[in-house]
């Protein structure tokens, strides 16, 4: 990270696809090795998977999902007088969206089914129904921030 200046912040573009820039950035989490066709073509599959199971629109569904696995506040290690605490701070809805982008990918790579589209399609559905396992790590942080609550006032 450069001392002198902060990094610019570069606009998300909307997916051609769908339209969406959730889309677009779900399929940047989803390339791996530059193959962003590949990764284009699970998204569209797993939405298509999402709208024969259930009828609904999959990207309504999918912004459910991520909007769910949103966390609101996180702990960050802080150094204090020789000890570590761990310090809840509220996340920044950036942050925050691409933290539940990021879970939402590692583990619907870690479910077991055939393809990646049918994992990715069982975790988005989970998720948009308060379950799975991206929505119960964003309550396991929650839970870490809020039993650390008394070391609130070293935030810096």
């Amino acid at each position: 990270m450069s001392r002198r200046n902060a990094a610019v912040k570069r606009p998300v573009l909307p997916d051609p696809q769908f339209n969406s820039r959730l889309a677009s950035m779900m399929v940047a989490r989803l390339m791996k090795h530059g193959k962003k066709s590949t990764a284009q073509r699970i998204l569209s599959d797993a939405f298509t998977l999402i709208n024969e199971r259930t009828g609904t629109d999959p990207l309504e569904l999918f912004e459910t999902a991520v909007r769910n696995a949103t966390p609101l506040v996180a702990v960050k290690a802080r150094r204090v007088g020789g000890a570590t605490y761990q310090v809840p701070m509220e996340v920044r809805q950036e942050r925050g969206t691409a933290m539940a982008l990021r879970w939402l990918v590692n583990f619907s790579r870690g479910r077991n089914g055939r393809s990646m589209a049918q994992k990715l399609a069982g975790e988005l559905m989970d998720a948009a129904n308060e379950a799975g396992s991206a929505v119960r790590k964003r309550e396991e942080t929650h839970k870490m921030a809020e039993a650390n609550k008394a070391f609130a006032h070293y935030r810096y």
